[in-house]
């Protein structure tokens, strides 16, 4: 079972969710899908074994994952139990005292850097109900939480829409009153990637929603994404996921950039 909360305005948190229950599937491959989250992991007794890229490990109780240019495969225990908080990017250096370009394409065991996170974990792994958990988490950011500037507030607004994938580098200085030089490097501290990598993810991530909930061909989807052709959309797509677009539609699972296989 998900539960999918959008709460209300906060510089820190943009969304959270929780997912419980036995998961129909032993294995999951996650498409890097354009958010850095905290993940609380009430799992810890049946262990998830994760491999990021190259890097092999089993996920911690409680850690923070970074923008992924590549993506996570699951393996998937009998029982799964999360909580999930999807930051802004911009303050991740607020909350945790590491810009998020740092841990772009990790997961950091988030009790290495900062003990309180240790005692939060116990504090949301004794409460099952979502609204209660919610509530218990917006009280530990309280005292970090603060209004964010306009402008930084329009990098994170920008950073984690769904569209804005088709302007230039010289168009997104104009919007957000910034050099080009000045933007990519709060672009840069936000996410780990300069200007010109973000405007083509951004191409991707609209590229793999267009993909996973229409039926429109795949020129089509290039050209809505403003890729120059359909060789580049590929390619980037490719790039970014290990797969062809086509590969992408017919195995896709129930949630966008989310592929599920071997039934139980």
């Amino acid at each position: 079972m998900q539960y999918i909360s959008q709460p209300p305005h906060n510089s820190v948190v943009h969304s959270m969710w929780q997912v419980e229950g036995k998961p129909e599937f032993r294995k999951e491959l996650i498409l890097p899908k354009g958010s850095i989250e905290i993940i609380f992991n009430f799992s810890v007794n049946n262990p998830f074994h994760a491999k990021l890229a190259t890097n092999a490990f089993y996920l911690p109780g409680c850690f923070i994952n970074g923008f992924n240019t590549t993506p996570i495969t699951l393996e998937l225990p009998e029982n799964q139990s999360f909580f999930g908080v999807r930051l802004h990017p911009l303050a991740v250096k607020k909350l945790i005292n590491v810009p998020a370009s740092a841990i772009m394409d990790m997961i950091v065991d988030l009790s290495l850097i900062d003990r309180n996170f240790n005692s939060l974990w116990h504090q949301l792994a004794e409460e099952n109900v979502f609204e209660n958990r919610i509530a218990i988490f917006y009280k530990h950011i309280f005292k970090i939480a603060s209004d964010q500037q306009p402008r930084e507030a329009m990098i994170n607004q920008f950073i984690l829409a769904t569209d804005q994938h088709d302007l230039s580098v010289r168009q997104l200085s104009g919007m957000l009153c910034y050099s080009s030089r000045q933007l990519s490097r709060k672009i840069f501290e936000a996410s780990g990637m300069n200007t010109e990598t973000m405007l083509m993810y951004k191409k991707y991530l609209h590229a793999v929603h267009l993909v996973h909930h229409t039926e429109l061909p795949l020129t089509e989807i290039a050209y809505s994404a403003n890729f120059s052709d359909q060789s580049h959309f590929i390619r980037t797509f490719r790039q970014f996921t290990g797969l062809t677009p086509s590969e992408y539609r017919r195995n896709k699972g129930f949630i966008t950039g989310h592929l599920f296989e071997d039934v139980r």
